[in-house]
């Protein structure tokens, strides 16, 4: 069926309501718009759906939603889990709650048992509610730190990780066996909760969840010494992360604690920002102008799902606000982490430090001097929630910390996804850990810097929209495959990491070996002078991703170099 006879059934079936009919009729002269709405179904990738908001097989909306459900409740069916059940929770976003319920009443009609949070909740909180709950799977509705016209739907396996092989794989090809809305099945909400498949979560799971927090706390008696002196400016940017990242501050002791009001109240329109993302310094307005009303030390940000968490500190020297990356704010925590445990005598054996290949090299630097072992997987979180059951099942290492470049990070293994929650308890507890000692974050991360290295990463994308977009992010992939540089920049190409064929090539000697990570369509070119460029699609969103580091002897040196090297693999693209 064409992109033009999906439009006409869309229009004219009985099963679409008014509502949809209405919003398509007014499309009808535009053609452009038409096709990009029904040139393809929304793809169901190896974490979910993500899309814009709207009427047509290539949005999110009610049907697309059931449709997707319709195929993990086949699949749940087929693995005997329907007494097991479905925790299912949801953010800010347009459309969240209806989604969260759709999903749900497909379930329920499916014989499977769904624990749907009251109302919205981080996307951590899931992740431990699954577990807690013994649910052999769950679903959170949110499309993160998209733009505000997005929504999505990510689905996490017993383990309470978003889904990885085999289940990744499974799930997909039984969504795409649902090719007609006749096979998706749902029921009444009033009968579903009759029958007891229909059930109500909420307070009990947020007081649990709020233990588990707290247990991560290495010295809670630091925090009652210096917070009030600490004085903290937070945003939820309109989304989940208020009630919670309040109660976990308050409960340890922080006395000093400034919420944005325009960004506090839950907002799917999201009317303050253009992007709800902490990574955009253009959503700091409001935090950084508060922050320096209050002469605050501290300057934090959780996205809409809250599970990243975006940092400001005081420079004392300049009386300024310095940004902090997902790399940076990562290792204050993963070192105050590593050395006070290791100090107080409370590090496991055998512990692990778990990033992904594009997270900053000064990981490894750190997992040293602490005698920790340093992992990497792939980009996305939940290889790293991967590990901990692996770990579990394997009796290898002990999970310590886990942490990505894109602002998150997970302490503890209460959950297996990343918690800006737990990450503004333990930055918050680092700050009151150097405020006594007279220093800031800032200061701190210096210290760091000068004792490790200069580590500098960086991030770019090109955005390929529409029809042809996917196309041309694979043809750029296949060039760039087929056509290794020699050099990037002042670099030199020492090897290449094939991660599609699994290969690793050392460019001097022409020896290959195994890169033992999954298979996945990602090139890592290892450089000289510790440097390094990753280059990957996005799994989200239609655009290609280029991830940069360098090691440099001062800040300075390290900017330039990154700049370089940014320069020549745009370049060269």
């Amino acid at each position: 069926m064409d992109y033009r006879e999906n439009y006409r059934q869309w229009c004219t079936d009985p099963y679409f309501d008014e509502e949809t009919k209405r919003e398509l009729a007014s499309i009808a002269s535009d053609e452009p718009e038409i096709e990009d709405r029904f040139y393809r179904r929304l793809e169901f990738g190896t974490g979910g759906l993500r899309g814009v908001i709207g009427a047509g097989t290539n949005r999110m909306n009610i049907y697309t939603v059931r449709q997707a459900t319709q195929g993990l409740a086949n699949y749940i069916v087929s693995q005997h889990g329907q007494e097991k059940g479905v925790a299912i929770a949801y953010d800010s976003r347009r459309m969240s709650p209806e989604f969260a319920d759709e999903a749900a009443l497909c379930l329920n009609a499916n014989g499977i048992r769904t624990y749907r949070f009251e109302s919205l909740r981080p996307t951590p909180e899931l992740s431990f509610a699954v577990r807690h709950l013994g649910c052999i799977a769950g679903i959170v509705i949110t499309a993160s730190h998209n733009p505000r016209e997005y929504n999505g739907y990510k689905v996490y396996w017993e383990d309470g990780a978003q889904i990885t092989p085999p289940h990744d794989q499974n799930i997909l090809a039984q969504v795409a066996k649902v090719t007609e809305f006749s096979e998706v099945k749902t029921m009444e909400r009033e009968a579903a909760v009759q029958q007891g498949l229909y059930q109500t979560i909420g307070g009990a799971v947020d007081d649990l969840y709020m233990e588990q927090l707290k247990q991560q706390s290495i010295h809670p008696e630091l925090i009652k010494q210096a917070a009030g002196d600490i004085k903290i400016v937070y945003t939820p940017l309109h989304g989940s992360g208020n009630l919670p990242v309040r109660r976990v501050l308050k409960e340890l002791g922080f006395v000093h604690v400034y919420v944005v009001k325009e960004q506090e109240l839950p907002d799917g329109a999201f009317p303050t920002v253009a992007y709800p993302n902490p990574e955009d310094e253009k959503a700091w307005t409001l935090a950084l102008k508060l922050a320096k009303e209050v002469d605050a030390d501290i300057v934090l940000a959780t996205d809409p799902d809250a599970d990243r968490l975006g940092v400001y500190a005081k420079d004392t020297e300049s009386g300024e606000y310095v940004s902090f990356t997902g790399n940076m704010s990562g290792m204050l925590i993963a070192e105050y982490i590593l050395r006070e445990r290791t100090a107080a005598g409370s590090m496991p054996q055998r512990p692990a430090l778990v990033e992904t290949i594009v997270t900053t090299d000064m990981a490894k630097a750190i997992a040293s001097d602490y005698h920790t072992e340093l992992i990497e997987v792939l980009t996305g979180f939940k290889y790293i929630g991967e590990q901990i059951k692996l770990f579990e099942q394997q009796h290898t290492y002990n999970y310590v910390f886990g942490l990505e470049e894109s602002y998150g990070c997970l302490a503890g293994t209460y959950a297996r996804d990343k918690d800006a929650c737990v990450a503004v308890m333990m930055l918050c507890e680092a700050a009151a850990y150097y405020k006594l000692q007279g220093k800031t974050l800032w200061d701190a991360m210096l210290t760091m810097y000068e004792k490790y290295g200069y580590y500098k990463e960086g991030l770019t994308t090109r955005t390929l929209k529409g029809i042809d977009g996917a196309k041309q992010i694979q043809e750029m992939m296949s060039r760039a495959r087929s056509n290794p540089p020699k050099t990037l920049g002042g670099f030199r190409v020492l090897a290449v990491r094939d991660y599609k064929e699994g290969v690793r090539k050392d460019m001097e000697t022409g020896e290959t070996a195994p890169t033992g990570l999954p298979a996945s369509n990602v090139l890592y070119y290892e450089l000289a002078q510790n440097a390094w460029c990753c280059v990957r699609p996005s799994g989200t969103e239609p655009k290609i991703k280029y991830y940069f580091g360098v090691k440099g002897c001062s800040l300075e040196d390290a900017n330039e170099k990154l700049l370089e090297l940014k320069q020549a693999v745009l370049s060269q693209s």
